[in-house]
């Protein structure tokens, strides 16, 4: 039992407000991309929105959108609202620009999950990367504490939480590959994708299904 939260609300500055969902990978939007991957693990999807309306017609009906309890606070801010709101105990956290989700990944660090641990993250390129992580329901506290103070940086979560890391070595041994954290910011490595993918099966470069039963 597996909560899928998708953290969508930024402001895209960088694409000068253009909406990441809605870029096109592989003949379909980003977060329906997003969102079919997802759900090969998850039982339930939330997305994480401030602007809720640009949403309901692009997603299922059984994909939950919400507002952030404290806006303006990006992807903390985001990741506290779907902790919040989450109906199963771990949820796996991801940001709204990046399209090679790996459900394989995200299987893996559930099951090396600590009953103690709080949250298990992958270390892809020597950087401890918090999206596309696996989080207990209970870190939702800790976060709230950190924005109440005014500290939603990313990096100041890792220094409250009791946090496991898995190295990119793990994955690369057992078959996956550590492109799953690659994130869209601009327009140009949006551009710089389409070109690496000209002509390749886009799933083939992510996640597969998984097997029939």
């Amino acid at each position: 039992m597996l909560t899928g939260i998708i953290v969508a609300n930024g402001h895209s500055r960088r694409m000068d407000g253009e909406n990441k969902s809605m870029l096109q990978v592989g003949g379909e939007a980003l977060i329906q991309r997003q969102i079919r991957l997802m759900k090969c693990v998850c039982s339930e999807i939330i997305i994480v929105t401030n602007t809720p309306r640009l949403f309901l017609r692009k997603v299922d009906e059984s994909v939950r959108i919400i507002t952030d309890y404290y806006p303006n606070r990006g992807p903390l801010g985001g990741m506290h609202a779907g902790l919040t709101l989450s109906r199963n105990k771990h949820a796996w956290i991801t940001g709204w620009d990046m399209p090679f989700l790996s459900w394989e990944a995200a299987s893996m660090m559930l099951r090396l999950l600590q009953p103690s641990g709080e949250a298990v993250l992958p270390i892809i390129g020597g950087t401890t990367r918090v999206l596309h992580g696996i989080f207990d329901r209970s870190c939702a506290v800790k976060m709230e504490t950190l924005l109440m103070n005014d500290l939603a940086m990313l990096p100041a979560l890792l220094d409250v939480l009791d946090w496991q890391a898995v190295p990119e070595s793990e994955f690369v041994q057992a078959g996956i590959d550590p492109g799953f954290v690659t994130a869209i910011k601009t327009r140009e490595d949006y551009e710089v994708m389409l070109r690496s993918l000209d002509g390749k099966d886009v799933d083939s470069l992510g996640t597969r299904s998984p097997a029939p039963g």
